[in-house]
């Protein structure tokens, strides 16, 4: 299949802009051809437009028909073969196998969310049937079920080129949800963008569906993006990437005559908490996990575990020496971009001249744009008067902090903002009596972990993959996992209709026999 560097307006590709960009191989910095054209405000418009007019079609296709074009964005992805796999690894330096792996989730993803929508009670529907002699009032018939917002605009993240990009998360739950969706490409791989920008718009062919359903926009400039979140029609966003980029755009759609939810996911620096006994029965293997999961794909990870609180012992010591001498002996791998690469380089330098922080260990790594592996430490009380150490650092390095007691571990967590992760790494004994460390963990994070590092995110139902602000603009919800298909639908009543008029998930008979609350008792199929 051959790229032609274009954006995709529905089922049309288009070329208006004169400002051109390439992809980049990751590992040497050449560019890698054809030139991408950046998207322009009509180009932006014309998109959102289609997705407008798609969603009045979309927004009414049975949980089948939608179950059906999901399946088949999996199928084509899969169809692509070798040119994905390849061409994502050389605009990222991931090896081939992480990219094969991360293109068996994407697709994973998207037959998860099929069987959710064939299932069809994920719809939450609710039935209070109407009681005409009910004294002193009658009630009338009232029946609610999540419906879709409209169309959404999605950003792709830099480091996942597929799971969390154009055919991503994001992607797949709007899609399940009923929404048409308008990505904006990320400019890091933007060969393997249009890839599966053509594998998504063969499905919808294939399948029936609207044209319009999907788009996918180039720009290395924050004009498209911007103009997506301005868009009077876009009614939701999604997002996977900083801090600062997230924020800027919640303020904009905060700023519309008609303010949008914005879903960003921001990244964080995961805190773990290392109890005396695990210390004590296996300093060692814990210094050898602690290693694995901080430089996992060079640490490009937003579940990184980018600080380590334990107690200072001698026990302590075995773990600071193995995961010291780990990163010292180190070569990780060629980062992203080389825009990240100096960003982690610069949070290095920033981290490394704050007062009361050492370094423990760092690699020793040459190269264009190579990730150097890194451990810092200090002490609690250093740790709670500066806020500065517990930002994100984007890359393979944390920071281990040393405390006296457990009253300090307490201080700590207590004193930690929103993050996706904490971790607790402890023996029976001590996790019995942890239980006020968790207590307070749960109010500052998406996703709790007992012994166990929290890099791999699993897809599945019961999965959170969000937290409080600023891991994410919205603790609510969540961006992997079934879950997230509530963050782009809503709540619709239906009063007093008749049967007929009624969707299907709400109709007397149940003819989708899916799962339904009636009078205040949940029914089964």
């Amino acid at each position: 299949m051959q790229l032609q560097g274009k954006n995709y307006v529905g089922n049309d590709k288009s070329a208006l802009g004169s400002d051109t960009f390439y992809g980049v191989k990751a590992t040497t910095g050449e560019n890698l051809e054809p030139p991408f054209r950046e998207a322009v405000e009509d180009e932006v418009n014309a998109a959102v437009e289609k997705a407008k007019k798609a969603f009045r079609i979309y927004k009414n296709k049975s949980g089948r028909e939608k179950a059906d074009f999901l399946d088949a964005i999996a199928d084509e992805l899969l169809g692509l073969g070798d040119q994905l796999i390849k061409r994502a690894s050389v605009e990222t330096a991931l090896p081939e196998g992480r990219i094969t792996g991360e293109r068996g989730r994407t697709m994973g993803q998207m037959k998860l969310f099929a069987n959710l929508l064939r299932d069809g009670s994920w719809v939450n529907a609710r039935i209070d049937e109407a009681i005409p002699d009910r004294e002193p009032l009658a009630r009338v018939d009232i029946r609610s079920m999540l419906r879709p917002l409209g169309p959404v605009a999605v950003f792709g993240a830099s480091n996942f080129p597929l799971a969390f990009s154009v055919a991503g998360g994001d992607t797949a739950s709007a899609l399940a949800a009923g929404c048409p969706v308008v990505v904006k490409a990320h400019p890091a791989h933007p060969g393997t963008c249009e890839l599966v920008a053509k594998a998504i718009i063969s499905a919808a062919k294939e399948t029936g569906m609207p044209d319009g359903v999907f788009s996918m926009l180039h720009g290395v400039s924050h004009e498209v993006g911007m103009a997506l979140v301005g868009h009077e029609s876009i009614k939701a966003v999604g997002f996977t990437g900083s801090l600062q980029g997230g924020r800027a755009l919640f303020d904009a759609a905060s700023k519309r005559e008609n303010p949008i939810p914005v879903y960003a996911e921001m990244g964080s620096t995961n805190p773990v908490f290392i109890l005396p006994g695990a210390m004590k029965e296996k300093g060692e293997e814990l210094g050898k996990q602690l290693y694995g999961s901080v430089t996992l794909g060079v640490g490009q990870f937003c579940t990184n575990p980018g600080l380590v609180v334990a107690q200072d012992s001698e026990d302590t010591k075995v773990f600071k020496d193995t995961i010291s001498n780990l990163v010292n002996e180190s070569d990780v791998g060629t980062m992203l971009t080389e825009g990240i690469s100096k960003a982690y380089d610069n949070d290095l330098k920033e981290l490394s001249s704050q007062k009361g922080v050492q370094v423990l260990g760092k690699a020793k790594v040459e190269g264009r744009s190579e990730g150097e592996a890194c451990v810092f430490t200090t002490d609690a009380q250093n740790f709670l008067s500066n806020r500065v150490l517990e930002e994100e650092v984007f890359g393979p390095s944390t920071l281990l902090v040393n405390t006296f007691n457990i009253d300090d571990m307490l201080k700590i967590a207590e004193n930690l903002h929103g993050h996706l992760t904490a971790t607790v790494l402890g023996t029976e004994e001590d996790l019995t009596n942890s239980g006020e460390l968790i207590d307070i963990l749960e109010e500052k994070v998406g996703r709790v972990l007992i012994n166990g590092f929290p890099t791999g995110v699993e897809v599945c139902h019961a999965m959170v993959h969000g937290g409080p602000y600023p891991a994410s603009t919205n603790s609510r919800s969540t961006s992997v996992g079934t879950k997230a298909i509530e963050r782009f639908s809503r709540q619709v009543c239906y009063q007093n209709f008749s049967n007929a008029l009624l969707p299907d998930e709400l109709q007397q008979e149940n003819p989708l026999g899916i799962c339904r609350m009636v009078n205040g008792e949940v029914q089964l199929k």
